[in-house]
């Protein structure tokens, strides 16, 4: 397991206090966000000096139905081999559905969604899991998601999930203590549970980073200050096991090199302090012991998803001992050996990419919320990404927000309600501008004016015609069905 220390996430708005701190050992790099052959300046900087960079994949989307991208993984390995990363890191989690698998147009989250709990979910992304390993050149490790929504009829909690797909496949875990937290809010699962659960000797590195709670939904923004419940799971993680590294994620209202620096300090005085916890408290229990030499496995009790915890608007009932120990008798058997990811199981790709379309199309397309989850909190995950959207597309299309001033944000998220992302976040800039236009918008004849130059030179096309705008209008109706 490679060693790694303290490190935090690399943006270019905060290139230069990154540079600028001490103690760094190493950063973390959005895949998505470089070029293999075009590095940017800070990072070939931080490896001269002998900083690790690990890119961090968000595209993949290796919980879906769909089997990964060849380019995409080719993309991702070639990052790693140009930045010399020890590992490459990405998402239990789906991104996008739709398409082949279901006979529907493919539709993309622009974020990233939780994969139901279910041994279908699982057999699925053990093959994907194994087709990416095979792929790429270095050790792959997946993260943890936070989330806002549950899926109805899971089988496992997070943490026998986790534990199943390290069995399987090896996969190494990237656990972030924040988004522990955020399910602890969102879904009633309890942090130490989680943790008692999982192999923490499979831990690559954990990711801690900041959120805030609106109305009693915890929002995990990356762009607030690091909570001290999140420091709490950091410092019980870090009882268990001294994690190889620990990176401080910020991904917007970016604070002064300061404010970064204390949180790093605080971050490394929880890991000091659990430490010294660890090794004279001898309190016994999980999670409560001496913490475990490194690469040692920790014993743990399976359990079920929290007793009370809300799941789909409802109450999971307490699980006895027996049911407990009944329900490892439902996982499929592997047909490799020990230690081997199984084939899905006959349908399991189809029943699985129907599910994450249903949800998917609620979600980005206001088509009707699939049975068994809670309307209420698919609206707060609605609304979040349409919000997310906005956000982004006026970070890669500053232009647009410029044009349009203080109408941008309204005009966007009203577009966004009934027209899904299908082109990632460039040509969605390119199709709001498109809808715009289409619609004799904006009024001002000089800011139309400007805007039809700013699409066309993107677009290379002229504002499309009647019967043009017929045909997308159909197109997104049938979206919508």
């Amino acid at each position: 397991m490679t060693e790694l220390g303290i490190g935090i996430g690399w943006r270019p708005e905060i290139a230069d206090a990154v540079e600028g701190l001490s103690g760094i050992d190493w950063v973390e790099v959005v895949a998505e966000n470089i070029c293999a052959d075009h590095l940017p300046d800070s990072l070939t900087r931080l490896r001269e000096r002998g900083v690790t960079v690990v890119p961090h994949g968000v595209s993949l989307g290796l919980g879906g139905a769909d089997r990964p991208d060849p380019a995409r993984l080719a993309a991702l390995g070639e990052k790693a081999v140009a930045l010399g990363a020890p590992l490459v890191t990405e998402h239990i989690a789906f991104v996008r559905a739709g398409g082949p698998l279901t006979a529907t147009p493919q539709l993309e989250a622009g974020h990233l969604l939780p994969v139901p709990r279910t041994w279908d979910a699982l057999d699925v992304l053990c093959e994907n899991i194994r087709i990416a390993q095979d792929a790429l050149p270095v050790p792959l490790a997946l993260e943890n998601i936070a989330a806002l929504v549950s899926w109805p009829g899971e089988e496992m909690s997070e943490g026998r999930f986790l534990a199943e797909l390290v069995e399987r496949t090896g996969v190494r875990l990237l656990i972030d203590v924040a988004n522990l937290h955020t399910n602890h809010v969102n879904r009633g699962e309890d942090p130490a549970r989680a943790l008692s659960e999982l192999p923490v000797e499979a831990i690559a590195y954990v990711h801690v980073a900041g959120g805030v709670e609106r109305d009693g939904v915890w929002h995990d923004t990356h762009a607030h200050p690091v909570p001290a419940a999140v420091l709490d799971v950091l410092a019980d993680l870090a009882s268990r096991v001294a994690p190889p590294g620990v990176l401080l994620e910020r991904d917007d209202d970016f604070p002064p090199a300061e404010e970064l620096a204390d949180e790093l300090r605080a971050i490394r005085a929880t890991l000091t302090g659990a430490g010294a916890g660890a090794q004279t408290a001898g309190r016994g229990g999980p999670g409560h012991g001496v913490r475990a030499p490194r690469g040692a496995a920790v014993a743990t009790q399976p359990l079920l998803i929290g007793a009370g915890a809300r799941v789909s608007g409802g109450f999971m009932p307490s699980a006895s001992p027996d049911a407990v120990a009944d329900a490892t008798d439902d996982a499929p058997a592997s047909d490799g050996g020990p230690g081997a990811a199984p084939c899905p199981r006959p349908g399991a790709r189809q029943r699985v990419a129907v599910a994450q379309a249903a949800l998917l199309s609620a979600l980005v397309a206001g088509t009707p919320v699939p049975e068994g989850f809670d309307s209420r909190r698919l609206g707060v995950q609605s609304r979040a990404l349409a919000a997310k959207r906005a956000g982004v597309v006026a970070k890669v299309a500053p232009e647009l927000p410029g044009i349009l001033g203080k109408d941008y944000r309204p005009a966007f998220l009203a577009y966004a309600r009934s027209r899904p992302m299908n082109g990632g976040y460039r040509r969605d800039a390119l199709d709001f501008a498109e809808h715009l236009l289409v619609a004799g918008r904006p009024e001002d004849p000089a800011a139309r004016r400007r805007l039809t130059e700013w699409w066309q030179d993107r677009s290379g096309s002229r504002p499309p015609g009647r019967a043009a705008r017929l045909v997308r209008a159909a197109r997104h109706a049938l979206v919508r069905k």
